[in-house]
């Protein structure tokens, strides 16, 4: 042990670029990552909660927005309202998960963290002298809470819109969208792994339609593994054919089921970190999609669920060009910009630009551009604070819970929006859900 010690202050000493020293972590450090607004709330000129963003005055709020909401904006095709700051603090187990692993956490350029065990894993505020911090970012992320040990949106509402019309032309209704944490586990028990885990598995993903009638039954199931260069298991059962197929790598980045969507755009960035080249670029206050559901306008305008107590779930509903952007107040916050470029030649995207909501590192918008190196969508994500209007089963879970989703795509005029009804909890589902025996015998 000393003299792994004594050989890691060495490379700290000489600079070598390649890895990234333990240190110990400050009170500081954790306050600045997980506390972010406990003392004070970041400001941008001329950026006041209350206020609405139009094409009239959005040059005067144009630092502390995307360029491509800017121009959406501009253009007349959506008004933003800005709501009040606040903290998204997450489960104290994640933190105290941070406080005790992340000193010992180490990583080498296109590699794995070596000594990870739960938490995030780099907790320190990016610089942009560390060649590493782009890939740290991206660990974060990946390592995050979203929809914490085991969660489940349903029904899952997507619907496909032509954006100049708004005129909805298919809606994919998912009776089932669960995403299940096996390893790295913080909050419910076991942690921080899921056992028996002989394959070794990460995280798992399970969907299944129950509408429209001509898909009704289509399954998807995605296995991710703890290694990272290990590739990523895709398997889809189609109701009509009766057949799991396994999906090639290919077909992650194709169209799912018809929607503006890929596998791999699944909660911002559903691939693999090796796959993509990850730069860090810089860090700023931003308007991002965060927000107290409790003070959402207009719910249920497009889409109701009738709960089983007789209540009713009002989903967020959508508003401006296409109804294509979700109706509800953006928040400034702390934000890290990210850019990802896939290794792959052949990949259909050049690059991901990502907004990464520095307190939850949880992707809030992303602008993804084609291989010419123009604007092809954007994608943004929703999210709600689990004890400020979420589903009630979120509630006390310090989980970072999905409300809606928008993927606009400028070149074809079209989008896709998806509706959350969003529940966390440790026996939402069983454990064989995410078996590949599950899909055959799940019609």
């Amino acid at each position: 042990m000393h003299k792994r010690l004594r050989l890691l202050t060495l490379s700290c000493l000489i600079g070598l670029p390649v890895i990234t020293c333990a240190q110990p972590l400050s009170e500081q450090v954790i306050d600045q990552a997980f506390y972010t607004y406990r003392n004070g709330t970041p400001s941008s000129p001329n950026v006041k909660p209350g206020m609405t963003i139009t094409k009239d005055n959005v040059d005067s709020v144009k630092d502390a927005l995307n360029p491509t909401m800017y121009e959406f904006i501009k253009k007349g095709e959506f008004e933003m309202h800005v709501g009040k700051t606040f903290d998204f603090t997450l489960h104290e187990k994640y933190i105290d998960a941070t406080r005790k692993n992340a000193a010992q956490v180490t990583l080498k350029k296109g590699q794995m963290p070596e000594h990870y065990v739960a938490g995030r894993p780099f907790p320190q505020s990016p610089r942009l002298d560390d060649p590493l911090a782009g890939e740290k970012l991206a660990w974060n992320f990946q390592y995050g809470r979203v929809w914490g040990d085991l969660g489940c949106i349903d029904p899952f509402i997507w619907d496909f819109k032509n954006y100049d019309t708004g005129a909805v032309e298919r809606t994919i209704t998912f009776d089932r969208f669960c995403l299940k944490r096996y390893a790295f586990r913080t909050v419910d028990e076991p942690t921080p792994e899921f056992l028996p885990n002989p394959s070794k598995l990460y995280r798992g993903i399970y969907a299944r339609v129950s509408e429209p009638e001509d898909i009704k039954g289509t399954q998807l199931l995605i296995q991710k593994y703890q290694d990272d260069t290990k590739l990523t298991d895709a398997y889809l059962y189609l109701g009509f054919q009766r057949r799991v197929r396994r999906l090639a790598t290919g077909q992650t980045t194709d169209s799912f089921l018809g929607s503006d969507m890929m596998i791999e755009d699944f909660e911002g960035y559903n691939g693999r970190i090796s796959d993509y080249q990850w730069t860090y670029k810089e860090t700023r206050p931003m308007l991002l999609p965060f927000w107290d559901r409790n003070e959402v306008p207009n719910k249920g305008k497009q889409h109701q669920f009738a709960e089983p107590d007789g209540s009713v779930w009002k989903y967020t509903s959508f508003t401006g060009q296409g109804n294509c952007h979700a109706d509800a107040p953006y928040q400034l916050r702390i934000t890290h910009i990210l850019e990802a470029k896939p290794k792959d030649p052949n990949h259909p995207i050049g690059k991901r630009l990502i907004y990464l909501d520095a307190q939850t590192n949880e992707v809030a918008i992303e602008e993804i551009f084609d291989r010419s190196g123009k604007i092809w969508k954007q994608f943004v994500i929703g999210w709600v604070h689990p004890d400020r209007g979420a589903h009630p089963d979120a509630a006390g879970t310090g989980a970072d819970i999905g409300d809606t989703f928008a993927m606009i795509d400028l070149q074809s005029r079209h989008c896709t929006t998806g509706s959350f009804r969003g529940r966390v909890g440790p026996d939402l589902v069983p454990d064989q859900l995410f078996s590949v025996q599950n899909l055959r015998g799940s019609d």
